[in-house]
């Protein structure tokens, strides 16, 4: 048996697909929608990473702390050893030469108990012109 098969040309150049007429306004609502919707996932994401940094910022600021107080103390305990009147008497009688003072050498000072060091005086204007 012999099938055959023909050739039907169909012309749709004049055929126009029906549109609905809500159909682009529908398209920009739900555009808008999904750009607010990432909008508002970017601006919490970018929030939670900002809140990372900061954390990790304040443990750094922390560890900063500790050391400078770790530092200062022991700053302190080295200017208490250099300021140790034992260190200082062995330095100045071992480097400069000096001995301790003989029963003569000190002459002691007295202050009257009624003197006065220092007075504060009134502020006076300037003679003007």
């Amino acid at each position: 048996m012999i099938e055959f098969y023909t050739v039907k040309r169909i012309d749709n150049s004049r055929l126009q697909r029906p549109t609905a007429p809500n159909r682009w306004r529908d398209y920009v609502r739900m555009v808008t929608l999904l750009s607010v919707l990432a909008a508002g996932g970017l601006l919490y994401v970018w929030q939670h990473f900002q809140c990372i940094q900061l954390n990790y910022q304040i443990e750094e600021l922390k560890t900063q702390r500790s050391q400078a107080r770790e530092l200062n103390s022991q700053l302190k305990l080295e200017t208490a050893a250099l300021r140790s009147p034992v260190r200082i008497d062995a330095i100045a009688r071992r480097e400069l030469g000096l001995t301790a003072p003989l029963a003569g050498q000190v002459a002691p000072v007295f202050v009257p108990t009624d003197a006065v060091l220092a007075q504060v005086r009134g502020a006076q204007p300037a003679p003007t012109r």
